[in-house]
């Protein structure tokens, strides 16, 4: 069973978005910390927000921004057994962003799932 993990935010700036999150809103930064692999830079909010800013032009993020603003970028849900459960969506003709794990923020295992296969949704999916 997956459970919601958290919602990736698309920002040009941490610091900009944090004027409205934290300042505003009044959310916690639990951890900021950058991950090389998706030339990004993560801060989880305690409700389960993630701020995503780019740290290269190149970089998935960046095009995302580039192509439609800053906004909702992706969800991710909770699954155990994140190699079979991608092995079964395989087999059952989902279109896969990511075979296989590969090691996300927080050194959690990840795979994406291709929006067209999620009805217009980058489905990213966690193993803790």
């Amino acid at each position: 069973m997956s459970s919601l993990d958290h919602i990736g935010i698309a920002v040009r700036s941490i610091e900009e978005a944090k004027k409205f999150w934290v300042d505003q809103l009044g959310l916690k930064i639990t951890r900021i910390e950058e991950v090389p692999e998706q030339k990004v830079r993560v801060a989880m909010l305690d409700a389960g927000i993630e701020l995503l800013e780019p740290t290269s032009p190149d970089s998935p993020v960046a095009r995302f921004i580039e192509k439609r603003g800053e906004g909702l970028h992706h969800v991710t849900l909770q699954t155990g057994n994140l190699a079979d459960r991608l092995k079964a969506l395989k087999a059952a003709g989902v279109n896969l962003i990511d075979e296989k794990p590969r090691v996300g923020a927080g050194g959690a295992g990840i795979a994406f799932v291709h929006p067209k296969s999620a009805h217009g949704v980058l489905l990213e999916l966690c193993d803790e």
